[in-house]
C-alpha cells in the first residue's frame, strides 16, 4: 500500500510538474508581453523551482567522456565488464593509456545510484585504471533471480576483484566500508591471490559506537522488528520485481532531506533568486546537484534489515562476531592489505571515530600499513566530492595507493 500511495502521488506530481515548467517557459519567453511585467520573472522562477522539484527522475548517467593527463585529453569509453543480477562492474577505460593502478571504487548501495560518486571517479581517472561497482534498482530485478544481502554483496567483491586481477586497489565510500574490509579480511584469510594491495575507506560505519550520529541513533532507539513493519514495503505490478520486498528508494531520500531540511530550503531559496536574477549558471548547479541527489533507487529489504542489526545494531564487525556463510571475519586476518580511513570532521551520518576503528581493530597489521585523515570543515559528501575531495581528501588517498602500489 506504502508504495502504491507513493506512485500515485509521482504520477500526480509529474503531471504537475510538467505543467508548471510549461507555465514557465511561456512567462520566459521574450514574445509574450507578460514577461516584461513586474511580476513574470518571480512567478516564472517559482514555477520553474516547483517543477524541478516535482519531476520525476530515473537512473543518471555518469556522463564522463574524457579525462585530462598531461594537458591532454584523453578520450573515455565506458565499459561494463561483468554482470550479475543486482549489479555490474563498469570499466573506464583511457584510450592509448596503459599499466595505470588498478582501483575498484565500490559505490554505496544506499538509496542512490553509483553516479553519486561521479566527481570521485573524475577526479580519480587521471592517474588511475578506475572501476565502479554499479548498483541496480531491487525494483527492476524479478524475483526470479533470487535475493541480495550482505553475503551477496561480499561475493560480488570478491568475483569482481577477480575479473580485475591482482593488484588492484579499492575504494569504499560510506556504506560499503563494513562489507569491503569484511570481503579483505576474508581474501587475506584465504590467501586469495585477489586480495586488494590497499583498502581505503571514507566515511564508513565500521564501528557506530563512536560518536553516534542521528542516523545511529535511530537504528539504536528502535527495535528490529520497527523496521520490518514499518520502511519495508511490496514492489508494485508495472516493475519488473513485482512482489519483491524492498527498502524504497524514496523513503531513504525523505530521511537524508529531513536530517537537513533547513539547508535544503535555502538551496531552494537561493536557486529561486538566481533564476530572478537571472543567474543561470548559479541556478543550473543546484538544479545539477538535486538532479543527483532525488534519483534513488530501491535495496532488497533482507539486505537493509541485514544492515540494521549487523551493522548499526549489533555491532558485529568491530565485536569480532560477523559471520560470512557461517565462516568468523576476523580483522586480525588482515596482515599485508593496506588500509586507510577517511573522516569528515562534520560528517553527520558517520560520526568521528567510527570509520578510524578499521585501523583500531586490525591487530596483526603494521602500523606503516595504517593511515588515518580527517578531512577539516568537510561533511559527509564533502569527503568524496567538491572541493575539498579534490584538493584536500584525493591527493592524500593518491599517495596512500602511490605508496602501496
Amino acid at each position: 500500500m506504502l508504495y502504491t500511495l507513493h506512485e500515485m502521488q509521482k504520477n500526480w506530481l509529474a503531471s504537475v510538474s510538467y505543467m508548471a515548467q510549461l507555465q514557465a517557459n511561456l512567462l520566459n519567453n521574450p514574445s509574450n508581453p507578460f514577461a516584461y511585467l513586474g511580476g513574470g520573472p518571480v512567478v516564472a522562477s517559482a514555477l520553474d523551482v516547483f517543477a524541478h522539484s516535482a519531476m520525476t527522475r530515473g537512473k543518471p548517467d555518469f556522463g564522463i567522456t574524457e579525462t585530462m593527463i598531461d594537458d591532454k585529453n584523453i578520450a573515455i569509453d565506458e565499459q561494463i565488464e561483468a554482470r550479475k543480477p543486482f549489479g555490474q562492474l563498469k570499466h573506464f577505460v583511457k584510450s592509448g593509456i596503459k599499466d595505470a593502478p588498478k582501483l575498484l571504487i565500490v559505490a554505496p548501495m544506499s538509496g542512490h545510484y553509483a553516479t553519486l560518486l561521479r566527481g570521485t571517479v573524475a577526479r580519480m581517472l587521471p592517474g588511475h585504471d578506475v572501476w565502479i561497482t554499479d548498483w541496480r534498482d531491487a525494483r527492476n530485478v524479478p524475483l526470479s533471480d533470487g535475493i541480495f544481502d550482505l553475503d551477496d554483496y561480499i561475493d560480488y567483491l570478491v568475483d569482481w576483484l577477480a575479473h580485475i586481477g591482482p593488484g588492484a586497489h579499492m575504494l569504499a565510500v560510506c556504506q560499503p566500508s563494513v562489507p569491503c574490509y569484511a570481503a579483505a579480511a576474508l581474501m587475506s584469510k584465504r590467501g586469495d591471490p585477489n586480495r586488494p594491495k590497499s583498502l581505503t575507506m571514507m566515511g564508513g560505519p565500521i564501528d557506530t559506537r563512536e560518536a553516534p550520529t542521528a542516523v545511529n541513533k535511530l537504528a539504536m532507539e528502535r527495535p528490529f522488528s520497527w523496521f520490518q513493519q514499518n520502511v519495508i514495503a511490496t514492489v508494485p505490478a508495472h516493475y519488473a520485481g513485482r512482489g519483491r520486498k524492498v527498502y524504497p528508494g524514496f523513503l531513504q531520500l525523505a530521511g537524508f532531506m529531513s536530517m537537513n531540511l533547513g539547508n535544503h530550503m535555502m538551496s531552494h531559496w537561493e536557486m529561486f533568486k538566481h533564476l530572478i536574477e537571472g543567474n543561470d549558471d548559479g541556478a543550473d548547479a543546484t538544479k545539477a546537484f538535486y538532479d543527483e541527489y532525488r534519483s534513488v533507487c530501491d535495496m532488497t529489504a533482507e539486505f537493509y534489515l541485514q544492515t540494521i542489526d549487523l551493522v548499526f545494531q549489533n555491532h558485529a564487525l568491530p565485536k569480532g562476531e560477523y559471520m560470512h556463510r557461517g565462516e568468523l571475519i576476523n580483522a586480525a586476518d588482515i596482515t599485508d592489505i593496506a588500509l586507510m580511513a577517511v573522516e569528515g570532521e562534520k560528517d553527520d551520518i558517520s560520526g568521528i571515530g567510527q570509520t578510524k576503528a578499521a585501523l583500531t581493530i586490525a591487530t596483526h597489521l603494521p602500523d606503516n600499513m595504517k593511515q588515518y585523515y580527517m578531512a577539516k570543515d568537510a561533511g559527509h559528501y564533502g569527503i568524496f566530492n567538491g572541493s575539498k575531495w579534490r584538493d584536500k581528501v584525493a591527493p592524500r588517498v593518491i599517495d596512500w595507493i602511490a605508496k602501496h602500489n
